[in-house]
């Protein structure tokens, strides 16, 4: 079984500089050819890239130690040393990265590029720069001394521990009860194919599917399943909530045939506020499923007039009804979330292309810090070198 890893602590360091050669030129019948020592080379960069087709950090809980390569030193005859490789860190979209020691943010890559929703494939960000090389002997002649016999060494590397999390990015997440259906909706929107069983808790990690309509792609998401308590740790806990602070629109998908189904929506409800009042205030709709059972009909008046503000969609996966008034239901909320965003949102890139994260996301959501190791089936640019 591998982990589904949403969280891992790593070592990072830039390259050190090469050091500058002390050489003189020697040749036959140049008796004084003077120093003819090179530079070293520049330390390797530190460089995190984004890319589309990771889904965890699995990864990193198997190599935790990234360092680039270091400059060659200088060489006589004026020979510069070979610059250092850089070293590069894949990370899926929605990776944050913070300083492992002082919990500062550096770097968040869950942003949306241009208000289109998506994250560039390539995305890169230069944490640490490498060390610059040395001078050799040539910089330092003059006419007092002609042959100097020192040379500058290269700049030492940087090392930095950091803490990298993931939260996943979805337009739509669903929440629910164990059970109440949410794993089969992703099912039949998407082709996604999440494991459905008639048990609780069959979902032990949060599934992404893509669902397409009018020519556009829509990321849902599936959470597991939250039970009453869950914000003190009940049940799976807190450990996936974190995930929906992603997600710009939630779906409250509830199972009215339950013998407690008065009180699912308001539970739900108070478990997210509890966790976040942000998460609570998100723009949502409720999904009554199961439609296809004759209780759940005979229900569906009584749920309605329990929530008179609130837009209700009933449907069934069995019998397919309902599924196509919610799909457009869906495209209408994140169609009218993404001109809300690019119409008064902050702005989310600076001149230089540099990311300000909390403008835009809640990344101070509490549960960052907690380990989360599941069964599944499957700086700004610091201490710069002068």
């Amino acid at each position: 079984m591998i982990k589904f890893a949403d969280e891992a602590t790593i070592i990072v360091s830039s390259g050190k500089g090469g050091d500058g050669c002390i050489a003189f030129r020697r040749e036959k019948y140049v008796p004084k050819g003077g120093p003819a020592g090179g530079d070293g080379g520049k330390g390797g960069d530190v460089i995190f890239v984004v890319k589309r087709n990771l889904r965890t950090l699995s990864y990193l809980r198997f190599k935790q130690t990234f360092k680039a390569q270091s400059g060659e030193p200088g060489m006589g005859r004026n020979m510069h040393g070979s610059d250092g490789a850089d070293i590069i860190i894949s990370v899926p979209p929605g990776t944050i990265i913070r300083d492992a020691d002082s919990g500062e943010l550096l770097m968040d890559f869950g942003r949306k590029s241009g208000g289109s929703g998506s994250q560039r494939e390539g995305e890169s960000w230069v944490f640490l720069k490498g060390g610059k090389g040395g001078l050799g002997n040539t910089h330092f002649k003059n006419s007092v001394n002609q042959a100097p016999r020192y040379a500058s060494p290269g700049r030492p590397a940087i090392e930095r521990r950091l803490k990298v999390e993931l939260q996943l990015i979805a337009d739509i997440g669903f929440v629910g009860f164990p059970n109440a259906g949410k794993s089969s909706l992703l099912d039949a929107f998407t082709n996604a194919h999440p494991k459905i069983a008639a048990y609780p808790f069959t979902t032990k990690i949060p599934n992404l599917g893509v669902m397409t309509t009018h020519e556009r792609d829509i990321i849902l998401a599936d959470i597991p399943g939250i039970i009453e308590g869950a914000h003190e740790g009940a049940g799976l806990g807190i450990r996936f909530l974190r995930h929906i602070a992603r997600t710009a629109i939630l779906a409250y998908v509830i199972d009215i045939s339950e013998p407690e189904w008065e009180r699912e929506f308001s539970i739900l409800r108070a478990e997210l506020a509890d966790y976040s009042a942000e998460l609570a205030e998100k723009p949502h709709v409720i999904v009554a499923t199961k439609t296809d059972l004759p209780e759940v009909r005979e229900r569906l008046g009584a749920f309605r007039a329990l929530l008179p503000s609130e837009k209700i969609y009933p449907v069934s996966v069995f019998t397919r009804e309902g599924l196509d008034e919610l799909m457009e239901a869906f495209f209408g909320l994140v169609t009218e979330q993404e001109k809300l965003i690019s119409g008064e949102g902050p702005t989310i890139e600076g001149s230089d292309g540099s990311c300000v994260a909390e403008d835009f996301f809640d990344t101070n959501l509490p549960g960052f810090g907690e380990d989360s190791d599941m069964e599944a089936k499957q700086g700004p640019e610091g201490d710069k070198q002068e």
